[in-house]
């Protein structure tokens, strides 16, 4: 009796999920702006309540604080995680996965109990719970253990999907077409 895992199929079936460096950057750049924006505006607040006049140059150089740091920091994260983005390949063969900076996961289609999308936009995560936690391998690569929640007996790997591409939606609608269906 064969593996599941050893069964052969087409090499050409595997479905590939990325998160665009691109997107990451943009998104990091907003994010960083926004709470940096923020973070000046109460500076700002905190020293005039206080009795402190700004300067008149000061206004100049809270506005290129406010335009170069987000700029430079979401920079300096992309690159620090340069090679380490969230991924997901859905083949014939099963679901490898790996969240940013963490070690893949494989797990083989009849291994899989339920898979479910949580969170919104950039922070949406994929829930995947296996049917028994040894039926998941962790895979040989770099990075730290692999996203888990544990509740109760259940055990659970996260994904962060917000930023892959083509969008969440698309690869929840491509696992359940490939989770077979339980009667």
């Amino acid at each position: 009796m064969a593996h599941i895992d050893q069964v052969l199929g087409p090499a050409d079936d595997t479905v590939t999920f990325f998160q665009p460096r691109a997107m990451v950057y943009v998104t990091m750049l907003w994010v960083a702006a926004a709470v940096w924006v923020v973070c000046l505006g109460l500076h700002i607040l905190i020293r005039l309540a206080l009795g402190h006049p700004l300067p008149g140059d000061s206004l100049v150089m809270y506005l290129e604080l406010a335009l170069i740091l987000p700029a430079v920091f979401s920079a300096v994260i992309l690159l620090v995680a340069w090679k380490r983005f969230g991924w997901l390949h859905s083949s014939m063969h099963g679901l490898d996965f790996a969240a940013t900076g963490r070690k893949p996961v494989h797990l083989p289609w009849a291994g899989i109990a339920t898979v479910s999308l949580r969170h919104w936009g950039p922070f949406r995560e994929l829930v995947v719970t296996p049917i028994a936690p040894d039926f998941a391998t962790v895979l040989d690569g770099a990075g730290r253990a692999p996203r888990m929640r544990k509740r109760g007996g259940e055990v659970s790997y996260l994904v962060d999907v917000g930023l892959m591409s083509p969008g969440p939606e698309v690869l929840i609608a491509e696992l359940h077409r490939r989770l077979p269906t339980k009667v």
